[in-house]
């Protein structure tokens, strides 16, 4: 099991993010050497449809939701987790 995180972006994402665009990548930097984050990435049309983070545990995507400069500073105006079963795990 997987759990998927769902950034919805916030109005004028590109300007509310850039001052917490370095905070956000050692986050993302630190959650993915310690083997919690899996993938992350945008969706098409990122400034409407937001981003996508795979992570390990339920655990680990909330408490990186929980610290996350773009959740904290009203960069994503919405957040959501789903639990995806991953039919090709080893």
């Amino acid at each position: 099991m997987k759990y998927l995180v769902f950034y919805e972006p916030a109005d004028n994402v590109l300007e509310r993010g850039a001052p917490h665009m370095d905070a956000h990548s050692a986050r993302i930097r630190e959650f993915h050497a310690r083997g919690d984050l899996l993938l992350v990435g945008t969706l098409e049309n990122p400034q409407v449809n937001g981003s996508l983070s795979v992570f390990r545990t339920r655990e680990a995507a909330e408490e990186f939701v929980a610290g996350d400069p773009f959740v904290r500073n009203g960069v994503v105006k919405n957040w959501y987790v789903r639990e995806w079963n991953e039919v090709l795990a080893p």
